[in-house]
């Protein structure tokens, strides 16, 4: 049976293969949890996805070390036996260590212990020439920082050191309801500062209508039912926390095993599945998310999403806005984009990083700090993240019109958007936003010049999708309207999943090499 070090070994080798030949090359790991399209050709890509085994769990050091394939629930799954888990645990189960890692993962925690990158004790890293380094803060520590958010445009990763800490068996679950966009917020920020929270989330609804989700472990179950979101006959979450709301002072308090607390936006993606109860004009009751719960697991639509190409139809952003300057937006969002409901969630602010962006307080040059500075004195996040995810235009240029309204809404309020999802800044906006000069130093120093940037592997090339279009061949047209009419896209995708193959790949007949 293969070691790590052996499979570690035919990563090296087949990246200085690339190197040596002067090509570049892309990481290929099985799986996505991202919405950007992707097709590779099997001979452009280094395969990672037998990376993908728990190499050690050190209860002692309170430490875990895995190879960044290994998914969330594997990972949580190996910790628990030592009543441990990974301080930020990512919301979906299919989630890899490795893309959380450099992909800017964060979750309920992260007001208290940052972005999941901020958890690591060490990386193992495949430079794009062959050799192998660890970083850490003590060696190779610029490296180190620059991982996250990198989006694997530094190296090959192939092993992660990550914290842990002592965790119990339950969740214990309180909803607290808010009136107001500020309101909302404000709760946000007030139940991230009390030190006997160990989760807080929010999900607003409507401007008058909003549900903070706040959590604290717990062992004491004392005769309590005990509330799950993983079965087939449970409720999607967030139709629970809908149902929880009350003008009433008072909140109520559910008991949650903790997998199924940390997992509980697997059901139904958030709340993105309803859309394809919409799409085939299916009821959305709890008796056909019964009967269709198999899909509607986050793997299989990640897999249908791509498949279908239904993902270039919908808004999926995340974007972190000063908190100060987060009613603002979610006004924004739920009056001019008409999207709802808003995920929102307290974030903690990264120390200075490469791939840090230009974030401003938001509002300095436009009013007094006096707020922003009472807030600080008072520990609280800086950031909040707000979730939008919902139906755009069929209309691509309209699409394309709205994200890029967006993006920019965003940055006049001095916030980001993390790049998961697709970018539709041109390059000169993007570089506006992120420290070239010191991107392109580290990937100097690091060899990395046989990987993609990050805005190559996050851009929209606008110009060559509408180029490409206007000179499609009949065929190729016709092959497009026949995808797009209901409901064959949509089903293309569904068959796709059951099929199972590399969804990644290119699928063209092609000569390896």
């Amino acid at each position: 049976m293969a070691t790590h070090e052996d499979r570690v070994a035919a990563v090296c080798k087949e990246v200085r293969s690339f190197y040596d030949r002067g090509e570049k090359f892309r990481i290929y790991h099985g799986t996505t949890n991202s919405t950007r399209r992707a097709r590779w050709k099997r001979s452009q890509v280094v395969d990672t996805s037998h990376l993908n085994h728990v190499l050690k769990v050190d209860p002692e050091k309170l430490l875990v070390v895995v190879e960044p394939n290994v998914p969330m629930d594997r990972l949580v799954e190996a910790t628990l036996r030592y009543n441990l888990s990974p301080p930020v645990v990512p919301e979906f189960p299919g989630i890899t260590v490795g893309g959380a890692v450099v992909g800017s993962a964060g979750e309920s925690s992260s007001f208290r212990y940052g972005l999941v990158d901020r958890t690591v004790e060490s990386v193992q890293i495949v430079l794009a020439n062959g050799d192998t380094v660890t970083a850490s803060a003590a060696e190779n520590p610029d490296l180190f920082e620059g991982i996250g958010s990198s989006f694997g445009t530094l190296g090959v990763l192939t092993q992660v050191t990550l914290r842990l800490i002592p965790v119990k068996k339950y969740v214990a679950v309180s909803y607290h309801s808010a009136t107001s966009f500020e309101a909302a917020c404000q709760k946000l920020l007030d139940f991230a500062v009390d030190p006997e929270i160990d989760f807080v989330d929010g999900i607003v609804f409507k401007p008058d209508k909003s549900v903070i989700v706040t959590g604290k472990y717990t062992d004491a179950v004392e005769g309590r039912r005990i509330q799950t979101f993983s079965q087939a006959w449970d409720q999607w979450f967030y139709i629970h926390a809908r149902q929880q709301f009350s003008t009433a002072s008072s909140s109520k308090t559910d008991i949650v095993p903790l997998t199924d607390y940390l997992f509980r936006y697997d059901r139904g993606g958030f709340w993105v599945g309803r859309f394809a109860f919409k799409y085939f004009c299916v009821p959305f009751d709890r008796l056909s998310r019964f009967l269709v719960d198999r899909f509607m697991h986050t793997r299989i639509m990640y897999h249908a999403l791509h498949e279908s190409g239904l993902g270039e139809e919908y808004i999926v952003q995340d974007l972190a806005l000063p908190s100060e300057r987060a009613p603002e937006f979610l006004r924004y969002a739920y009056g001019e984009l008409g999207i709802h409901p808003l995920w929102i969630c307290p974030l903690q602010k990264r120390p200075r990083a490469v791939m840090n962006p230009r974030m401003s307080s938001g509002h300095a040059e436009t009013s007094d700090t006096t707020s922003s500075e009472t807030e600080k004195d008072q520990g609280y996040p800086e950031i909040i993240n707000v979730g939008v995810w919902g139906e755009g235009s069929r209309n691509r240029d309209r699409f394309i019109e709205v994200n890029r309204k967006i993006e920019k809404t965003v940055q006049d309020l001095g916030g980001i958007k993390w790049l998961y999802a697709q970018t539709f800044y041109t390059e000169d906006e993007f570089w506006s936003i992120y420290d070239r000069k010191a991107y392109d130093a580290l990937r100097s120093k690091y060899y990395a010049s046989g990987l993609p940037t990050i805005y190559d592997k996050v851009k929209l090339d606008i110009a060559a999708e509408r180029k490409a279009r206007a000179e499609a061949s009949l065929y190729e047209r016709i092959k497009a309207t026949l995808k797009s009419i209901w409901p064959i896209r949509g089903a293309y995708g569904v068959l796709r999943t059951l099929i199972s193959t590399d969804y990644l790949l290119d699928r063209s007949k092609e000569k390896l090499q």
